[in-house]
């Protein structure tokens, strides 16, 4: 008997320690700051999502042995059974989104913007099979589209599916979702600080430094994994640059208008087919996309494909300006019939291969103009590389890092940086040009703004302000008041016969000299919400107080009031 006893205290022990520190956890992480559980849930998510991401990479690769087009000559080419790939890709890829539901077929990287902005970055894990498979047909039957689509959606959907699986506060959800972001990024390029970069600056668009660190360690964590199967490989390093002199920066001032020219007729071009084909039937848009790619693949196969044929062109010993412009108009074509027609995966890679096309054609003109430019054939390829990916995307300084790791090659930044200002001041003030990402969730009728109060509130979780010195009892008339009375200050909660949960209070009479005893219902979130739940509740009568529950309404853990919220805005914490 004394033994079954000691087995029973130490399993109710067991079980309420274990419950403690699982509150104590969901208790930091409510909070807006950076924690050592914070990074280390980051780092575990992020092995998850890179594996998803090494995984992809394997079959995308044993596709590409026996798929990529490498053939150069047109005569070779029609032959080969490759040319027909985007069309029976194009089947493929209808076939998948047929098999899934339609509630789940959204997705790239305007859809993770949405989701990470409205809905702190929870994405379906139905949503993930579709975007696995499809964009690995796209990938592998050579449309010119790129990899950092699938890498974006399938990291942000394996950090928050376990995000919400271990029943994390919301605030710390986005967070994970950044990181799983941050660590597909880095196990698909082999570049970890860009993939920093990228997601604070195009998916969470703002810096704060308990964000840093979590995403920091997941982009870390990203490449490590790619380096332990790929090997540590930069994938531009190949390309040759020479340090170019002060004198030919007049040159380059030259060559930015070129590229934000370029830029915005290409973000115009890709956002009016995109609007256009959005209520075409899916199987006629993902057949057309496949004939023109195909098409395009007949005549000019270096066109297809992420962008390697084309860079590849482009760096080439004596490339012809012709042949440079005829890919350069193919690439473009190839690409805006991709991704505006819906076909699944990222523009990273693509507009690598419109830039280095676009630096390698403003090189060979600088050089009959100014036989003095034609070393630096490579640097300007680089530089229109990523003056391309930073102004169609509103990305520069992710653009910029990812060159600079790809390339592994600090002598591309000066002249970089100094392209890309003319290129983006020219597209976006001369052409009135804006993000891609955004422009396309615009036409595709996804939300994304958020009133500055409503984004600060979205940072601390429930638990970090609700007040756990409450009382509750059963609803009992005669001993409201002794409870009320007994309560000292503290909120006292009244469970009625239905389960509902209201709040007691005394009102006084002035005019009579008396008090009685109110009672109004409360509304109920539970603790994994955050501070902006609690305004959307109380801000329309700018009074009265909701109760935090944990895992069911009947599991009372906290209660929090509008004066409570308020002094919270006030305290410039948020």
């Amino acid at each position: 008997m004394q033994i079954a006893i000691n087995k029973t205290t130490i399993t109710r022990t067991a079980i309420a320690t274990r419950r403690y520190l699982r509150n104590e956890l969901r208790d930091q992480l409510s909070q807006a700051r950076t924690s050592a559980q914070l990074c280390l849930l980051a780092l575990l998510f992020a092995l998850f999502a890179s594996g998803v991401i090494i995984l992809f990479r394997l079959l995308l690769l044993w596709a590409n042995h026996y798929t990529q087009t490498r053939e150069m000559d047109f005569t070779a080419i029609v032959g080969d059974w490759r040319a027909l790939l985007p069309l029976f890709g194009a089947v493929l890829i209808w076939l998948v989104a047929r098999i899934g539901s339609k509630r789940y077929r959204r997705m790239g990287i305007a859809y993770v913007l949405h989701r990470v902005k409205l809905h702190y970055g929870k994405i379906p894990l139905q949503s993930a099979p579709g975007q696995f498979f499809q964009a690995l047909f796209a990938l592998g039957t050579n449309f010119s589209v790129g990899r950092e689509g699938p890498a974006i959606h399938l990291g942000a959907v394996s950090a928050s599916v376990l995000a919400e699986k271990f029943k994390l506060p919301d605030n710390s959800v986005r967070i994970m979702c950044a990181s799983g972001i941050a660590a597909g990024i880095a196990a698909t390029f082999n570049a970890p600080l860009a993939a920093v970069i990228f997601v604070l600056e195009v998916v969470v668009r703002e810096y704060k430094i308990h964000y840093f660190f979590p995403i920091m360690l997941s982009a870390i964590c990203g490449a490590v994994s790619s380096q332990l199967v790929f090997g540590n490989v930069h994938e531009y390093d190949s390309i040759q640059m020479i340090h170019i002199p002060l004198d030919h920066y007049p040159i380059l001032a030259l060559g930015g208008v070129v590229l934000g020219c370029a830029a915005a007729l290409f973000n115009f071009s890709l956002i009016r087919v995109t609007a256009r084909g959005q209520d075409w039937p899916l199987i006629y848009r993902l057949l057309l996309a496949g004939g023109i790619t195909t098409l395009i693949g007949l005549w000019l196969p270096q066109a297809l494909g992420t962008g390697d044929l084309a860079i590849g062109q482009a760096i080439g010993e004596h490339p012809s300006l012709a042949l440079l412009c005829a890919l350069l108009v193919a690439k473009m074509v190839a690409t805006i019939a991709a991704i505006g027609l819906g076909i699944p995966g990222g523009l990273i890679g693509p507009l690598y291969g419109i830039g280095a096309l676009l630096g390698a054609i403003l090189a060979l003109v600088s050089a009959s103009l100014f036989p003095s430019s034609a070393p630096y054939v490579g640097l300007y390829t680089v530089i229109g590389m990523t003056a391309m990916m930073g102004v169609c995307l509103s990305a520069p300084l992710a653009a910029l890092v990812a060159l600079l790791e790809l390339t592994n090659n600090a002598s591309i930044i000066l002249p970089a940086m100094f392209v890309t200002i003319p290129a983006f001041l020219i597209a976006y003030q001369g052409f009135n040009t804006s993000s891609i990402f955004f422009r396309q969730l615009d036409i595709m009728g996804l939300g994304y703004k958020v009133a500055p109060v409503n984004l600060g509130l979205q940072k601390k979780g429930v638990r970090a302000l609700m007040d756990k010195r409450f009382v509750i009892v059963n609803n009992n008339d005669e001993l409201l008041l002794e409870v009320l009375k007994r309560a000292e200050g503290r909120p006292v909660l009244v469970r009625n016969a239905d389960g509902m949960i209201e709040m007691l209070s005394l009102e006084m009479h002035s005019l009579e000299d008396s008090t009685t005893l109110s009672r109004h219902p409360m509304a109920g979130l539970p603790d994994t919400a955050t501070l902006n739940e609690v305004y959307l509740q109380l801000s329309p009568k700018r009074s009265g107080e909701v109760y935090i529950y944990q895992d069911a309404p009947q599991q009372v853990v906290g209660v929090i009031s509008w004066s409570m919220l308020q002094q919270e805005i006030r305290s410039e914490q948020v």
